[in-house]
């Protein structure tokens, strides 16, 4: 393996660890010290930056996280339900206030992280003539960037600063979507000019320095966006998606090609904190709660999976302490709740402290080849019921269950949400008349509902794509919050939320950008009920 690092770059590299790390050294632990073994100055230098890009997909910062992940996408996904019954202003009730939505745009674990340690590798790249770290770097940039675009529409991108400084024009979402395909297409053909080259191990706890499984990432990431818009550009969507799934490099089809971050040794999986924040003790008894704090698992994913009698339910949940109820969740958007007396005996989010953070799965892909062939008649390389069931595969081996063969003949359909602690946060409706088994002959909107379903279930825990998906297919069909739970004042429907508003922060020092954009995108209306550009289904 050749030695790729510059030693003159070690002081901007050093200040850009140091910008990631601030005061949360529990969280970002350091790897590379003194003591490492054979892990050389330079290396040391290279994975700094590398892993505090990949903290930005997924921050290891656990009060980021949670926002993102926990408060926003598990929520708005329906994998999460906040269950801390002193929050009176909540993402899922649609009355967030700014320091619960501006994460994203405005936090400094994010975006000036991103940029501050992207530069730094860019200029390694430049000064050794190796266009590996970059091509890496560019990829990671697409995966945590296209999450905040997602969340907002319209942001800064094009123009934002070395400094990570967003105090610039904005992008529409449709120009940052092609800025997307041009940096993934850039750092693929980088990649395959240099795929028997390798980082080292260290500095890369997503492959372990493995530049082929870095190019299947990024073909399947391409072939993700490209479906993203689907409805808003589908002769782009069909010309990248098939790019990606053409491509020689391939895609990623074996859980063993996961791309996952596993970072977490000495210090916890972020989200595996964040769900067991403040957890009480019991009122009743005083014995410590089990199922978890701030958040617990939603009704949504349990009724769906309970109807299909998912074998996999013991892997994503804790049980209940309902009595004769293995697994019930509580609904999202409602007025929650005591944890201390009720909320507890809600199924929790079974997680691992050293459990990985997912950014993308052999089943998603699967999931995603099955809806271009059966939706849109792309060419995916096969047929739509084979990517289904094989992304149902792909899926219970990941996970380590059996009986796939069952289930993919399963005819059940979502059970209904009975609250069984207080009858008005029930809902009587059926969410769904699909089953798991392949709806032959039912038509393409029956198709799509089944494959989004499993490709649902699939991604648990993988909250932004869940929320993409819903908003873009109107699929799955989730809960709405209770009349009392809707503190909207009617900008947000059944449907759920659209968007996030732009931060308060952004009308003070970005003001004539941030105005401008709300003008031309959003039809002058920043709030949750407005469409992003690619939701045009």
């Amino acid at each position: 393996m050749k030695n790729i690092i510059n030693t003159i770059l070690m002081a901007s590299l050093s200040a850009a660890m140091t910008a990631c790390i601030g005061n949360y050294e529990e969280i970002n632990y350091d790897h590379y010290g003194p003591g490492s073994g054979d892990v050389l100055a330079d290396d040391y230098a290279l994975g700094s930056a590398m892993n505090n890009l990949a903290g930005c997909v997924i921050s290891p910062d656990v009060n980021t996280a949670q926002f993102t992940d926990c408060l926003l996408g598990g929520t708005m996904g329906g994998y999460f339900a906040d269950s801390q019954n002193t929050w009176t202003n909540t993402i899922s009730n649609y009355n967030p206030t700014d320091d619960w939505t501006r994460v994203f745009l405005k936090s400094d674990k994010v975006i000036p992280v991103l940029y501050t340690n992207y530069n730094a590798v860019k200029a390694i790249s430049e000064q050794t003539g190796n266009p590996v770290p970059l091509a890496i770097a560019k990829i990671i940039k697409v995966a945590a960037m296209h999450r905040i675009t997602d969340t907002y529409g319209a942001i800064p991108y094009s123009k934002i600063g070395e400094n990570g400084a967003i105090t610039t024009p904005y992008d529409s979402q449709e120009q940052i979507y092609r800025k997307f395909f041009e940096e993934l297409n850039e750092a693929i053909t980088d990649l395959i000019a240099n795929e028997n080259e390798a980082l080292v191990a260290t500095a890369d706890y997503i492959y372990s320095g493995n530049v082929k499984k870095w190019i299947k990432f990024a073909n399947s990431l391409k072939l993700r966006l490209a479906m993203r818009i689907v409805y808003a550009n589908k002769e782009l969507a069909q010309q990248m998606a098939e790019d990606a799934v053409k491509h020689e490099g391939g895609l990623i089809t074996t859980n063993d090609d996961n791309a996952a971050w596993n970072y977490f040794v000495t210090s916890s999986n972020p989200i595996y904190t964040a769900v067991r924040y403040n957890t009480p003790a019991h009122e009743a008894d005083g014995k410590t709660c089990l199922s978890g704090g701030d958040s617990h698992a939603a009704a949504d994913i349990i009724c769906y999976m309970n109807g299909y009698n998912d074998p996999r339910r013991a892997k994503y949940f804790t049980k209940s302490e309902w009595k004769d109820e293995e697994y019930v969740g509580m609904r999202r958007g409602i007025v929650i709740p005591s944890l201390t007396t009720i909320g507890h005996k809600y199924s929790g989010v079974n997680i691992e402290p050293t459990s990985a953070l997912m950014w993308m799965n052999a089943a998603e892909v699967a999931f995603l080849r099955a809806e271009g062939k059966a939706v849109f008649n792309f060419n995916m390389g096969g047929e739509a019921r084979d990517f289904y069931e094989e992304g149902i595969r792909l899926s219970f081996a990941q996970w380590g269950v059996d009986g796939v063969n069952d289930y993919l003949n399963e005819k059940g359909a979502p059970t209904v949400y009975n609250d069984p602690n207080n009858g008005e946060n029930s809902y009587s409706e059926p969410l769904s008349t699909v089953s798991v088994a392949w709806p032959e002959g039912k038509g393409t909107e029956a198709i799509q509902e089944c494959i989004i379903i499993q490709k649902w279930i699939a991604n648990w825990m993988i909250g932004h794509e869940a929320w993409s998906d819903h908003r873009r297919t109107g699929y799955p069909k989730l809960i709405p919050a209770t009349p009392e739970g809707n503190r909207s004042g009617g900008v947000v429907g059944n449907e759920g939320a659209f968007r996030m508003p732009y931060p308060r922060d952004e009308y003070v020092n970005n003001a004539a950008n941030v105005s401008e954009a709300v003008a031309k995108y959003l039809g002058g209306r920043d709030n949750m009920g407005q469409k992003v550009w690619w939701d045009a289904k």
